[in-house]
């Protein structure tokens, strides 16, 4: 309800306060994306700076996608610069009949302009609104543009969106092509940071996508420092990629399942492998863009894998008439599959293109996964066999967890009815606001209780080593004594049952020792968490305590130490002081009084909490399928490649 006094009267004519055309402004040019960045690359942190270099690399990939050129090159220099560089036709320099200006000039500086609306140049591309290079130079503080085209070199130069000057003609070249080079600009990028592995990572799996083409990146940021190289060419296409993605992991199949067709000019590719783990992992695409969310086509690709299978079973005795057929969950358990179409005029969901809404798409998709895949098991009947029986192995595990879960739910326990006693709750029954502290121990867990703030404060301490939910089906699961009552305690239920929106924390912090025990009981909670809990990780509401690895002391002055850089800084800052500094390591939380806990690990002030997030969901399900897993051989590989990285082992 308005406040009545602060009504001004109808026909008040301050000038302040008139409407009039002047006051209507009109962004020219590229000015509404400096002025409004986030509404085209989502952010201005080093997601957005990121996001710069795949609207370069997709245009090159969308030339590769309708046949033109085979090679990519990008290169990181010094000062923030990157090129990327292709060999594909070039664009068009001559000028265009609307704007009057170079067709170069006029993709480079102009929103929604480019090939892709209309015409026959682009009938498949990931380019969906024809902003994205005219966006990166309307964000770089220095972008260049070298165009080879009809025998000579054409150059432009821009400044924050603007041209510096005409295109020029600069000299001969025999060869076709387009070198982009562009600076990120700081005022408007919070932070300028390239993430090597997210890129190397992002451009690998571009060259599964598009077999057969090339490329290359070259990292020279660093001046006087020598240059890494990377070559990426995948001759199998989405069938090598398969592999790659389940390297190491014992597979079920001698044959990985692929297929390739057209189905009303969709264009579909499929692949999978069912592997001897439980997790299910799909990546869809769609013209090369990763749909996160899914989609129309893998919805096509998923009926299609449920109806075939099926069909399969009955028709070879596998599956009896009087019993129901598998379900999805059933087929897709152990199971990694990649599908990706291309497609015209894909239609995304979002700003973001997380999900493809093409009706087309599923239908098509279907019919070339269900043709392929009836080929694929009668000519590889063992194979066919293996992937049912795996099937079976699943329908019966569900089933069993089923009646796992329906007995605890009959006592109320995961319905929150009743909270385990070892928990010391806070007062606050605001989530938002309340955190808990999984903590290990009853020594631990004492002294927490002494330093909390118990107004949005929770401890709740686990005896023990947690069971390795890696190699435990959810029936074992909920006969574990200190996972069920962490399951309470956090409100959620778990599995079919879970819900977000019941979580009673919005911080839950994994707080353990600083040794080798209190490491494997934090790896053994990550594990429970990416595993069953996946979307509190998503949400952000997973954190991992910092607690001091030393004291060090010199006369009345005490300083705390993170890591070992820390405990030199703080020796070299004492270095004058007299007497001799004592250091103290710690090597358990409960060698801390709870004053010293709270000021160094719970005291929001000044507390270090580590945010737990999922950046490659599949690189962090294979780490944990080498670390928690049954296949010992893997481990030790990994452990032998990574020992010497390993500081202040305790033994």
């Amino acid at each position: 309800m308005a406040d009545k006094n602060n009504i001004k009267p109808k026909n008040k004519t301050n000038k302040e306060e008139s409407y009039t055309a002047k006051d209507i402004y009109v962004l020219e040019g590229l000015d509404p994306v400096r002025k409004r960045p986030g509404m085209y690359i989502g952010s201005t942190g080093v997601e957005g700076v990121h996001h710069l270099i795949w609207e370069c690399c997709d245009n090159v990939l969308d030339e590769f996608m309708v046949g033109h050129g085979s090679s990519m090159n990008i290169e990181f220099l010094p000062n923030n610069r990157v090129t990327v560089s292709d060999d594909g036709r070039g664009i068009p320099v001559d000028k265009h009949p609307q704007t009057k200006k170079s067709a170069l000039e006029t993709v480079m500086t102009t929103l929604h302009a480019g090939a892709k609306f209309g015409g026959k140049s682009y009938q498949i591309s990931g380019g969906l609104h024809g902003v994205g290079i005219s966006v990166v130079c309307a964000l770089s503080q220095y972008m260049k543009a070298e165009v080879c085209r009809d025998g000579f070199l054409h150059v432009q130069e821009y400044v924050k969106g603007k041209p510096l000057a005409a295109v020029k003609k600069v000299g001969k070249c025999g060869k076709t092509g387009t070198k982009i080079t562009f600076e990120p600009d700081p005022e408007i990028f919070t932070e300028i940071k390239f993430n090597p592995k997210k890129i190397f990572s992002h451009l690998r799996q571009q060259a599964y996508l598009t077999k057969g083409i090339k490329i290359s990146i070259k990292d020279a940021h660093i001046e006087n420092e020598p240059s890494e190289s990377y070559n990426f060419y995948f001759e199998g296409g989405l069938k090598a990629y398969i592999k790659y993605l389940t390297r190491g992991a014992p597979v079920r199949q001698r044959e990985v399942f692929y297929v390739n067709g057209e189905k009303d000019g969709i264009i579909v590719e499929g692949s999978f492998v069912y592997s001897n783990e439980r997790e299910l992992y799909e990546e869809s695409f769609a013209n090369n863009i990763y749909t996160r969310e899914g989609g129309m086509h893998l919805t096509g690709f998923r009926s299609a894998l449920t109806r075939t299978l099926n069909d399969y079973a009955r028709k070879n005795n596998l599956l009896k008439d009087s019993e129901d057929n598998l379900t999805g969950e059933d087929i897709r358990e152990g199971l990694t599959s990649v599908v990706s179409i291309k497609i015209r005029e894909p239609q995304f969901e979002g700003q973001t293109k997380a999900k493809l809404g093409n009706p087309e798409a599923r239908m098509a998709v279907d019919s070339v996964i269900a043709e392929g895949l009836s080929d694929f098991l009668e000519m590889y009947p063992q194979d066919a066999r293996s992937i049912i029986e795996n099937c079976f192995l699943a329908l019966k595990a569900r089933k069993a967890a089923k009646a796992a879960r329906q007995t605890v739910l009959r006592k109320g326990a995961l319905e929150g009815l009743a909270l385990p006693g070892k928990l010391a709750d806070c007062s606050s029954r605001q989530p938002e606001e309340s955190e808990i502290y999984i903590v290990e121990g009853e020594s631990a867990g004492g002294s927490s209780r002494q330093a909390r703030n118990r107004r949005f404060q929770a401890i709740l301490p686990l005896r023990g080593k947690i069971l390795n939910v890696e190699r435990a089906r959810l029936d074992k699961i909920l006969a574990s004594k200190e996972i069920k009552s962490l399951i309470i305690a956090m409100g959620t239920a778990i599995a079919e049952d879970f819900n977000i929106d019941k979580l009673r924390y919005h911080r839950i912090i994994l707080m353990s020792d600083a040794d080798v025990d209190g490491s494997h009981i934090r790896t053994l909670l990550l594990t429970l968490f990416y595993r069953y809990f996946q979307e509190i990780i998503e949400k952000g509401y997973l954190y991992i305590a910092q607690p001091p690895l030393y004291k060090i002391q010199s006369g009345k002055q005490i300083e705390y130490g993170y890591t070992d850089d820390d405990k030199v800084e703080i020796l070299n800052s004492m270095k004058d002081r007299k007497g001799t500094p004592i250091v103290q390591r710690y090597k358990g939380l409960g060698e801390m009084n709870p004053d010293e806990l709270w000021n160094t690990t719970m005291n929001p002030e000044n507390r270090v909490l580590l945010k737990v997030y999922i950046e490659e969901a599949k690189e962090a399900d294979r780490i944990f399928d080498i670390l928690m897993g049954n296949e010992v051989f893997p481990r030790k590989k990994f452990i032998q490649a990574h020992a010497k990285k390993v500081k202040n082992l305790d033994i």
